[in-house]
């Protein structure tokens, strides 16, 4: 049943047959996190890439005062893992942490390679969640860089309507770059409607 939400996902990008939708399944390992039960520690060599079927997950870089900086948060029909460690088999510059009881499947570099020779779409598939991350990533780092914390504060809740209930305020507020204090303030004015008017 896990495999109806990704092969929905992968349908809004490619057409498979039945046959090259049951090679693609049998390459997928099931994986289950329990509540900030890490899936991938920084530093380690990232297995797999991770479609999360339910579930919500952070990634996040830690520096060396021990600060953990959030990249993003992961949840339903998204893929995660850490990219550069993935395809360059190099230590992973994040760590991924379960924010909730998370499910995943799992495709492994060897398995993706496979797939790459037995069902070629699969590289258009791909190219097309990297070129969706890269954007992403750009985003994410212009916003960083332009937005004040009200901005961005303001864009997170309009990009992701549901997401913030589900994330507790220190990961948000470490997300947003701001301290959970002035996170509770913003709620409090944006509650009251008085928020960048």
């Amino acid at each position: 049943m896990e495999t109806v939400a990704i092969l929905r996902h992968i349908a809004q990008h490619i057409t498979l047959d039945p046959e090259e939708e049951a090679f693609f399944t049998s390459l997928l390992r099931k994986r289950t996190l329990r509540k900030k039960e890490l899936l991938l520690q920084q530093s380690a060599i990232c297995p797999a890439e991770y479609f999360i079927v339910t579930g919500c997950v952070r990634v996040f870089t830690t520096d060396a005062d021990g600060v953990d900086h959030i990249t993003f948060f992961g949840t339903e029909n998204w893929w995660v893992g850490d990219m550069y460690s993935f395809l360059s088999q190099k230590p992973a510059l994040h760590s991924i942490e379960a924010l909730e009881p998370t499910e995943l499947l799992c495709l492994t570099k060897a398995d993706l390679e496979h797939l790459y020779v037995r069902v070629p779409k699969f590289e258009r598939f791909f190219r097309i969640l990297l070129q969706n991350a890269f954007i992403a990533q750009q985003q994410r780092i212009n916003q960083t860089l332009s937005l004040s914390a009200e901005e961005r504060y303001q864009q997170f809740r309009q990009q992701f309507p549901h997401l913030e209930q589900r994330i507790p305020q220190k990961q948000l507020a470490a997300y947003l770059g701001v301290t959970p204090v002035f996170l509770s303030m913003m709620r409090r004015r944006w509650a009251k409607g008085d928020f960048l008017k």
